[in-house]
């Protein structure tokens, strides 16, 4: 578990490397809100945009998610908070006033960043959050 890594995993970079081209800024691992406990990969406070990109097997992905051979009680319980916590993050950052954006580690880094971008420059048109951006 200690080898897990929780920020600055291979599709987290990859995604932040190519907005980071289109020229779009945002903070890492950052708290949406002070009494959340939770972090978003992605933040962009200015237009109140949090994204989240779950690994498969920790987030229980209907696609690749496996229950485990060992202690498989365990780590289906274990999986099954983690998609509880989510939805409870999601529903305490949108009934906040945020848009979440959830990806998942197999989607196309290209395809994340296209749409994470779009989102954002449309966010801050609309609340006014600074310059759009192309």
């Amino acid at each position: 578990m200690q080898a897990v890594r929780s920020r600055d995993t291979k599709p987290e970079r990859l995604i932040r490397k190519l907005l980071h081209a289109q020229g779009l800024r945002y903070r890492v691992a950052a708290k949406p809100l002070p009494h959340l406990r939770r972090t978003a990969d992605i933040l962009f406070r200015p237009a109140k945009l949090a994204v989240f990109i779950d690994g498969c097997y920790w987030h229980g992905c209907p696609e690749h998610y496996t229950s485990p051979k060992t202690n498989p009680g365990y780590w289906s319980d274990k999986v099954a908070t983690n998609m509880a916590r989510d939805r409870d993050t999601d529903k305490q950052l949108q009934s906040a006033g945020w848009t979440v954006l959830r990806f998942w580690e197999h989607e196309p880094a290209e395809d994340c960043a296209i749409k994470i971008a779009a989102t954002a420059s449309r966010l801050r048109a609309t609340k006014g959050g600074g310059p759009a951006v192309p």
